[in-house]
């Protein structure tokens, strides 16, 4: 095996790989008699532990050897691959047959028979994950859409005939569905900062869809126009939305990305404290083949912060132009970001700041920088009234022996007790129905 990975070029990284590398010094050892096969029976167990927790993590099934392979390949990111995300395999090119070259070798890892080592070591393990069936499990408890992209490659590589099929099948992977872990996931948070910053995808991403968002239609296309503008590579504008807690403004972001994922929209979510990091983001991602939305959810300021300066800096006014691959959507309760006190009202305070109303023009100025500002308020009672009625048709709580009436009345009580009337209320209230179900 550590013979087959030294032959890699494009992907000569893989050779490095926690799991990859030490299954080649153990074959490595075992080869050489360098190792007690006791200590190489534990080495063996440990790796296949490894690989069956990245399989547990991702939903892997059938040959989680392949599996893997597959993941190393498709989240590759090189120079290859890279290129591939942008326009596609070229025709021709040296670069081509070096890839081939590449995907010969992992035709026969893939094919890799771990037989005489086991029967040496007298262990069975590789056997069982070449063959492993998963226990079934929910969605949410595993990374789907990876699963899904792993396994139907994984079938095509193992049927393909030689590494010409190999090159096919995976240069339009890259092609449709791009390279790295944004090619796998649609939604990430940052963690690190500076040269150690890093893209964590979020493995179960809300799934809600536009049609489960009930009302605010005229707010629901205005933000579908303007995303949909964006992913299809025409002038877009940075997104406020604003208005009462409840009222479906995050949700709208999340269902957008839902909607338009498949047409290369990818969401970035950072908090507050990390605006001094934005600049890095934007760095690291402009270059790719996505549309990325920065989304900053209930976004505030409190008077002596001063993080919406890097905000505002980025939006517009910076020395470096913003890339068209990336937009800032946020949400907040108040339309213009900053908390006003009555004493802002007055231009000097003794043992303050002179002009103070200059300083507050500074941060007010911040709203008006997103292009596009959606205002979400309170729904009135019967809109309310009719996000519980429709909420309960959906998910079978108005049966027919069931009494709507009856419902309503419980629903008003709720929203008496739990804050006034709102979308959220409303789905509060329906679960809070469905729990009470035998």
């Amino acid at each position: 095996m550590y013979k087959e990975t030294a032959k890699l070029i494009l992907y000569s990284d893989l050779a490095a790989d926690e799991i990859l590398g030490e299954l080649g010094r153990i074959w490595r050892d075992w080869e050489q008699k360098t190792a007690f096969p006791e200590d190489l029976v534990q080495r063996c167990y440990l790796q296949v532990k490894k690989l069956l927790d990245v399989s547990t993590d991702y939903g892997f099934d059938q040959n989680l050897w392949q599996c893997y392979l597959t993941f190393l390949v498709i989240t590759n990111e090189n120079s290859f691959s890279l290129t591939c995300e942008g326009v596609g395999a070229t025709e021709g090119g040296s670069v081509n047959t070096i890839a081939k070259n590449d995907f010969k070798v992992l035709k026969r890892l893939f094919d890799f028979d771990f037989h005489p080592l086991e029967e040496d070591l007298g262990i069975d393990c590789f056997s069982m994950i070449s063959n492993y069936t998963a226990i079934s499990k929910r969605e949410k408890i595993y990374n789907k859409n990876v699963s899904d992209t792993v396994l139907a490659l994984r079938e095509k590589i193992d049927a393909a005939v030689d590494e010409n099929e190999i090159f096919a099948t995976i240069t339009e992977h890259y092609k449709t569905q791009g390279t790295g872990m944004f090619g796998m996931n649609r939604a990430f948070r940052i963690a690190g900062t500076g040269d150690d910053l890093e893209f964590c995808p979020i493995n179960n991403a809300d799934t809600i869809t536009l049609s489960d968002l009930i009302g605010y239609e005229l707010q629901k296309q205005e933000l579908i126009r303007n995303t949909l503008a964006f992913c299809e590579g025409r002038k877009a504008n940075d997104v406020l939305l604003y208005g009462d807690a409840g009222t479906g403004k995050s949700s709208s972001v999340k269902a957008v990305l839902n909607e338009y994922c498949s047409k290369g929209l990818r969401m970035i979510e950072i908090y507050k404290y990390q605006f001094r990091d934005l600049s890095n983001v934007i760095a690291r991602i402009k270059k790719r083949n996505y549309k990325f939305i920065i989304f900053i959810d209930d976004l505030s300021f409190e008077e002596d912060e001063v993080e919406y300066k890097f905000l505002k800096a980025v939006i517009e006014g910076g020395v470096e132009s913003r890339p068209d691959n990336v937009l800032i959507y946020a949400t907040s309760n108040r339309r213009h970001l900053i908390k006003e006190m009555w004493k802002d009202k007055d231009d000097m305070e003794y043992d303050g700041e002179i002009h103070r109303s200059d300083t507050i023009e500074e941060k007010l100025s911040l709203s008006s920088r997103f292009g596009v500002a959606i205002n979400y308020s309170v729904p009135r009672y019967q809109e309310y009234l009719d996000m519980v009625r429709i909420m309960a048709e959906r998910e079978g709580l108005l049966a027919a022996d069931a009494s709507p009436e009856k419902l309503l009345a419980e629903a008003r009580k709720w929203e008496i007790r739990h804050g006034g009337v709102s979308g959220r209320t409303a789905r509060q209230f329906i679960n809070y129905m469905l729990g009470q179900k035998e």
